[in-house]
């Protein structure tokens, strides 16, 4: 059941969005019919049997105005369904939903577009499919034709673009409007990585106006960069939520154990994961000392360097390259990146190397997985992204502290009073 309100109708705690117990069932025939005849047939005769599958099950939560929500999980968990049902496409089969607000659903972009029809009487068409008026949509076109960056086409049938030049007038078409919630389903892959950027930092700008948004996306790194909240479905359930690192975590361990249960041995590696469209790509990465000589056991307090060499196939401005250090039990120990520490690289083309260089190692003795990333300047769009593929360990040396992660340099002292 839908509820629809203002927002001046939204209770105190600003709530926008409000499901209770929501469940939504499929029903997937036993075997494939080939013709509506033969269907309607089986049908009558009662001889059409079906498997119910439950896409969403018992789902209860409440999201705030200023909240951006990450929703992750495996393929089928259910996140496409949940978005479809906050954006009133789909009904749920029990429960109820409460909506305040207008709801932009960017979820298949272009889908209501005509192929025969140019650019702009297709920017004219989805403009009155989602309720503007003729003189609105005259207002609105230049912005959209300019954030699209499409004029040399704007008059050509739709039928000769390319499929990023139809999602790039979708995603325009559909975020030039003023709504309280934004659905967002992996389109921040869309277009070229200048169109990748422009998209990211509109849905940012969205954000800090303190529109509710629901991004759904297998880019982990654009949930961190854009999400405050993060919900994790599995098998239609809700797995965890709450802070985005904190979610992202136990997701991706909750992949780590799967894979490992899958693997032959106890004593295989870390099972890796790496993603990233491949304009640029991490060929390797190697641990040294200071003197330059490379190792994978390392003491407590003395220096290490991490040396990531990348190809890229063709020139890219201002990328971002970045590391991470997990524990071996799991534990997300850090995640600097060259733009955090306002360090530019103003591009980069063909092979080469840049260094992570730590002065003095501060982590106590264990074994350690290591991560090694270049994404693009808004840190949303992973060129590649080598997930705990390396690996390195410490031992405790002259440091005598056994407990903890860190060591972290001080000193004692006493006074009797």
């Amino acid at each position: 059941m839908f509820e629809a309100r203002r927002p001046s109708d939204s209770s105190a705690d600003d709530g926008v969005v409000h499901l209770e117990d929501v469940s939504v069932r499929y029903r997937v025939p036993h075997e494939r019919v080939a013709t509506l005849k033969e269907h309607a047939i089986r049908l009558l005769q009662r001889r059409v049997q079906y498997d119910d599958f439950w896409a969403l099950r018992e789902i209860t939560l409440t999201i705030r105005r200023g909240d951006a929500v990450g929703i992750i999980g495996r393929n089928g968990s259910g996140k496409s369904t949940l978005l479809k049902v906050i954006g009133r496409v789909l009904l749920p089969t029990r429960g109820r939903v409460r909506v305040c607000g207008r709801v932009a659903p960017l979820l298949e972009l272009g889908a209501a577009f005509h192929p025969e029809l140019t650019g702009r009487e297709n920017v004219f068409l989805n403009g009155a499919l989602l309720g503007f008026t003729r003189a609105e949509m005259d207002a609105k076109f230049k912005r959209i034709v300019d954030f699209a960056d499409l004029w040399d086409f704007i008059d050509a049938p739709l039928r000769t673009y390319s499929s990023g030049m139809s999602a790039r007038l979708g995603f325009a078409i559909a975020t030039d409007v003023e709504p309280d919630i934004l659905i967002v389903d992996e389109v921040l892959g869309v277009g070229d990585t200048e169109f990748q950027q422009k998209s990211a930092e509109r849905i940012n700008v969205f954000h800090k106006k303190g529109l509710a948004i629901f991004l759904v996306s297998h880019n982990l790194d654009a949930v961190r960069a854009i999400c405050n909240q993060a919900l994790w479905l599995d098998n239609g359930r809700i797995a965890a939520s709450g802070a985005t690192e904190p979610v992202i975590e136990a997701y991706l361990d909750d992949v780590a154990a799967r894979e490992a249960r899958l693997a032959p041995q106890n004593d295989q590696p870390m099972p890796q994961e790496r993603w990233g469209s491949g304009e640029a790509q991490i060929v390797g990465v190697r641990f040294l000392d200071a003197q330059g000589r490379e190792r994978e056991d390392f003491v407590t307090d003395e220096p290490m360097i991490a040396r990531i060499r990348y190809r890229a196939r063709q020139r890219i401005t201002r990328p971002v390259f970045g590391v991470a250090i997990y524990h071996r039990d799991g534990i997300h120990v850090n995640g600097p990146n060259t733009r955090f520490a306002d360090y530019t690289i103003d591009w980069i083309e063909g092979e080469g190397e840049i260094d992570y260089i730590v002065p003095r190692l501060p982590l106590l003795e264990g074994k350690y997985d290591f991560s090694a990333t270049v994404y693009d300047y808004s840190c949303t769009h992973p060129y590649d992204h080598r997930h705990r593929a390396y690996r390195f360990q410490v031992q405790n040396g002259i440091v005598k502290e056994q407990f903890g992660m860190f060591y972290i340099d001080s000193q004692w002292e006493h006074r009797r009073i």
